[in-house]
């Protein structure tokens, strides 16, 4: 149902019953007024014509009118009733003694309801639940006794008792006014929404790239606003979408090409191995050692991967706890001495005699030591060194250094090399089609850590990669 006819129709059903309510209450008080004019006329008349009731009480009854009959001197006399309206009906009397029954065959038999009523007043009147205009009272009279003790009396409402509403039904027509004032006045606000819902409907068919323009500061433009701030919500969230899709097609372009080449190297010497392990060959220790050694780095390009796919999410939530970097450094250097071995590297660490604690994620700072670590023992000669050095710096500092004495990098790139994609030429000579993560990932980490990252060229000719921070460090 539109909005309009839902409308209206809830304006009929609150305008129906306050109409009913006002016929309801304006005949009431018809009633009531006649009922007491009713009342106060026979109380004023009956006295006039006592006489001629008691005279002869088998035909008393009849209409009622003002007595011209000469009676008591008028200072005897009880106050005249209220003069009837004019073309107002006489009341209808007939009278009945103290058990209620009347000398005319004529007369009514008296209600239950008001026989009862009556015992405990001097004037019954007959219950309603909608308002009649025939009014019936019963009425003790002032003498008490006789035949024409109680009087039961007929009348009817008259228009000009008690009126709450005019006599006339033209006052229907501002009712009827004010309903289509209503209706008029609900035309401009149907047409804003009718406008908004246009507005919202092409805004989402840009994916909430448009505002909706809608003006004022009712609760329609208030409406549109708060719907422009859902679409940037949305927007926000689609961008941000996006991004995590971009980060995960990145992540797998990134798997397949630098995984592949080493997986098939991998499989040459492992198809060599067994070659030769089937022709009783002794087993060739330097295939040995290079399908090693590509597992090995199989192994660190998936775990860059994903710690790249993390670093470049829109919010990077750090899982903090206390990392011990005494036993972080040691679990590193035990994972990349098989592999030095085999390469003729020595790899030696030093850490302090007191315990180094910081506040740290530490997968994410484990991965960005580990990248270091392996660079340092996969880009150096047979026979190079490599040592991890941890220390303290005062009372509320460490610094971590990573040195070898490889062949080091030439001065130009080495401010480059924590770009994400650069690779250096020794790098590049080593695995072509690599991504250049791993610096990059060490210092997004140390970034995130509040952490200071430095590269420089080792005294020993090879790089010395240094990470300093606080132990006490803020989120970066």
């Amino acid at each position: 149902m539109k909005l309009r006819a839902r409308l209206a129709v809830a304006t009929i059903l609150v305008m129906v019953p306050m109409t009913f309510a006002l016929f309801w209450y304006d005949g009431a008080a018809k009633h009531r007024a006649a009922e007491q004019n009713l009342t106060e006329f026979v109380l004023g008349q009956m006295p006039t014509v006592r006489e001629a009731c008691e005279a002869a009480p088998s035909s008393f009854g009849g209409e009622l009118r003002p007595s011209r009959l000469p009676g008591p001197p008028r200072g005897n006399r009880p106050p005249p009733g209220p003069p009837r309206p004019r073309g107002a009906r006489p009341a209808v009397v007939h009278a009945y003694d103290e058990s209620l029954h009347s000398a005319n065959p004529d007369a009514p038999t008296i209600p239950e309801a008001l026989a009862r009523d009556i015992r405990e007043q001097d004037v019954a009147i007959v219950a309603y639940v909608l308002p009649t205009s025939s009014v019936e009272i019963l009425a003790r009279m002032p003498w008490g006794t006789g035949p024409c003790a109680y009087v039961l009396a007929r009348g009817t409402t008259d228009p000009t008792w008690g009126a709450v509403l005019p006599e006339s039904n033209i006052w229907l027509l501002p009712t009827v006014a004010v309903f289509a004032a209503m209706l008029l006045a609900l035309g401009p606000v149907v047409r804003r929404i009718r406008k908004l819902t246009e507005a919202v409907e092409r805004s989402a068919s840009a994916t909430y790239a448009d505002a909706v323009l809608i003006e004022g500061d009712d609760e329609i433009g208030v409406l549109g606003r708060a719907f422009n701030a859902a679409g940037r919500e949305i927007r926000s969230q689609l961008e941000e979408k996006d991004r995590r899709e971009q980060a995960l097609r990145h992540f797998l372009a990134n798997t397949t090409h630098d995984v592949m080449i080493p997986l098939t190297v991998l499989q040459g010497h492992l198809a060599t191995l067994r070659e030769d392990a089937a022709a009783g060959k002794p087993v060739d220790v330097d295939a040995l050692v290079s399908a090693m050694d590509e597992a090995h780095y199989m192994a660190s390009l998936v775990h860059n991967l994903a710690a790249t796919a993390r670093l470049e999410a829109a919010d990077v939530n750090l899982q903090r706890c206390e990392v011990d970097l005494e036993a972080l450094v040691k679990r590193v250097v035990g994972r990349h001495k098989p592999i030095a071995k085999q390469l003729g590297v020595s790899v030696e660490t030093a850490v302090p005699g007191e315990p180094v604690t910081v506040s740290a994620d530490v997968t994410l700072l484990e991965q960005a030591i580990s990248n270091v670590t392996y660079n340092a023992v996969r880009y150096n000669r047979p026979g190079g060194h490599v040592a991890v050095i941890l220390e303290r710096v005062a009372k509320e500092g460490f610094r971590l250094r990573v040195v070898d004495d490889g062949p080091g990098i030439p001065e130009a790139e080495l401010s480059r090399l924590a770009e994400r994609g650069f690779r250096g030429n020794e790098a590049r000579s080593r695995a072509p089609d690599g991504q250049g993560l791993g610096l990059h990932i060490t210092h997004r980490a140390a970034e995130l850590h509040g952490f200071r990252l430095t590269l420089r060229p080792s005294e020993y000719g090879g790089l010395e990669v240094e990470l300093e921070g606080k132990l006490d460090a803020p989120v970066g």
